[in-house]
């Protein structure tokens, strides 16, 4: 037999894969014997291993049997299979009516394939081969950058894979007739992948779906009629297809955590197990995350986890917030970052998942969200309390290993009507707030800013039942006589309203200002906003932060706005408050606790 060496093309087309594998037929004809009943249909042949996997992928999201092979040329082959020899060409007759494979797809025995490669530890290949009594030696493969001809005398040339004919409308209409449901479902999710269809995936071509074909053939350069020629169906499933490829979409089991979901597994990688996530970390740069969620847990776990969810950095503030029956959605945007949480409760167990990008990555996401939604599925299981890693780090500032968001600015406040009114200090809302929030669960605007007195109003964003709120003081309090304060030293780190004692020193500022009031007590700077009460428990004013012309004062020294001049102000605003009549005293007990009922914090996000 004459041969001669040629180099191969980097592209690793089908046609010079196709002439390599014939050739190592006729070197190697023992093997050949080994899957006389074990055929492929081969789609497609890559140069490298990694474009193969991306794009076996992605052939997997549209058709079964999708299996990749190192080949005995050294490329690498995409194949459906394996088939019957009977039942092959049936198999490729199909997929090339349907427009999901390339038109020079063809059937191929298995033995020019030595390992598979995708998926893994696939056993596609697993048929034993027989024993020759006198095996003939095996040809020596060339080296992956050659390939060998064949000479035109001994095996005629294969013809090029012909052009698909142009089809008139008529003949589209009539090929389009041929396509199954899941040929139609995949040219809708493929059109919805491009952002042409938004409807639902139903295989019904009606109005919508040829307004999308129509959008898609002029985008592309066609005439939009609004049904797709069989070359153009081709074109818009092998471009979905790449698409895919680039993004690494694959179905991910984690029996571990019992989710099912499509994950981007080029963007992402699994990372660890830290309770009650997934995780997994940015990929290739792509600066994306993803946590599957995951734990054993009734309604009240499932709400305890929209509230953590929200104090984590990886949930900007800005977003949609909506908790109902047995499931939550969460998501966030910033200028630098984005998120989409959803959860629900499922057979006594809380499943979802978290997606976090930054702003870039708007495009992809939008098209990698809906196919996580759907594909998203519980399964049996949860992840164990003691899924976390070794060295979890338990600083009071993570949460399973996330940053919690830390407020610009924590000061304190206090109810003053039985509608969640809050009254504090103009400096807790000096900032550019983005969200001013109420005992850091609740969202407010603000009511009243008066830069004068150094008073805020802030009005909850829905409606509060507090369990106590203030009575003012109408007349200025007694000099020397005992007085107490609630609020919130280091910035609420306790987690409750604490109490200070000590006197009432004077009934006007350091500069004689008739507003201020001297108190002759210790506070800490997140305690101004707090309320300053009498021993009955009536409001007497607010603590003012602790400057006074821009200097410091001394330790024991507060000043609190007086309530009795606070009355115009607060009619302007429209806001009214009950006025005290208490006259019994309450003891250092009973009035921490109706601090600790009244007293809030107040914090400003960004």
């Amino acid at each position: 037999m004459m041969v001669k060496k040629t180099r191969a093309a980097t592209g690793g087309g089908v046609f010079g894969l196709l002439v390599a594998a014939m050739l190592a037929l006729v070197l190697s004809w023992p093997l050949a014997a080994q899957a006389q009943d074990q055929v492929f249909v081969q789609i497609e042949s890559n140069a490298t291993l990694t474009t193969t996997e991306a794009r076996a992928r992605a052939y997997a999201q549209v058709l079964p049997d999708v299996n990749a092979f190192r080949a005995r040329t050294g490329l690498y082959a995409i194949a459906l299979g394996p088939y019957a020899a009977a039942d092959a060409p049936a198999v490729l007759r199909d997929v090339l009516a349907r427009g999901l494979v390339p038109r020079d797809s063809f059937v191929v025995d298995g033995s020019i394939y030595a390992a598979q490669v995708f998926p893994i530890a696939g056993a596609a290949l697993a048929v034993p081969a027989p024993v020759a009594a006198n095996p003939a030696p095996q040809a020596e493969l060339v080296a992956p950058a050659e390939v060998i001809a064949v000479t035109e005398a001994e095996i005629a040339p294969l013809p090029e894979p012909a052009p698909i004919p142009e089809e008139t409308l008529q003949e589209a209409r009539r090929s389009e007739a041929q396509l199954d449901r899941p040929a139609r479902d995949a040219l809708q999710i493929a059109l919805q992948w491009f952002g042409f269809y938004n409807a639902r995936i139903d295989g019904d071509f009606g109005a919508g779906t040829r307004r999308a074909m129509s959008a898609w053939q002029q985008d592309n350069g066609f005439e939009p009629t609004g049904v797709l020629t069989t070359a153009q169906r081709e074109a818009l499933l092998s471009a979905y297809a790449g698409e895919l490829a680039a993004l690494g979409m694959e179905t991910v089991r984690d029996a571990r955590a019992g989710i099912e979901i499509s994950l981007p597994l080029a963007m992402v990688r699994f990372a660890q197990y830290n309770f009650p996530f997934a995780q997994f970390d940015a990929a290739n740069d792509s600066s994306v995350q993803v946590m599957l969620i995951s734990q054993a847990g009734d309604r009240n776990t499932l709400f305890g986890l929209y509230e953590i969810m929200q104090t984590l950095e990886v949930v900007p503030l800005t977003g949609e917030r909506a908790r109902q029956g047995d499931r939550f959605l969460l998501t966030g945007q910033s200028d630098t970052l984005r998120s989409h949480t959803e959860a629900r409760l499922v057979g006594g167990a809380v499943k979802g998942f978290t997606i976090v990008w930054p702003p870039e990555q708007d495009a992809r996401i939008a098209r990698i969200l809906p196919m996580m939604q759907n594909s998203f599925q519980p399964i049996d299981g949860t992840l164990d309390p003691g899924a976390v890693p070794p060295a979890d780090d338990q600083a009071i500032d993570l949460v399973a290993g996330l940053s919690v968001r830390a407020p610009e600015l924590v000061r304190s406040g206090f109810y003053i009507d039985a509608n969640g009114l809050v009254m504090t200090t103009t400096e807790a809302v000096a900032g550019q707030c983005a969200r001013i929030l109420i005992d850091e669960a609740y969202p407010a605007e603000i009511a009243l800013r008066d830069e004068a007195l150094g008073l805020a109003v802030l009005r909850p964003l829905q409606r509060l039942a507090p369990m106590a709120y203030a009575e003012l003081a109408t007349a200025p309090g007694q000099v020397r006589s005992d007085i107490a304060v609630a609020g919130f030293p280091f910035d609420g780190a306790l987690g409750g309203a604490s109490m200070g004692f000590g006197t009432l020193a004077d009934l006007q500022g350091i500069n004689g200002e008739q507003t201020v009031q001297r108190l002759d007590v210790a506070t800490a700077e997140s305690e101004a906003g707090g309320p300053v009460f009498d021993s009955a428990g009536t409001v007497l004013g607010m603590v003012l932060p602790g400057m006074a012309g821009g200097r410091a004062l001394p330790e024991n020294v507060t000043l609190a706005l007086r309530a009795d001049q606070l009355g115009d102000a607060l009619r302007a605003a429209g806001i009214t408050t009950r006025a005290s009549t208490r006259n019994t005293t309450l003891n250092r007990e009973l009035l921490a606790r109706l601090g600790a009922e009244m007293t809030v914090t107040v914090s400003c996000w960004n």
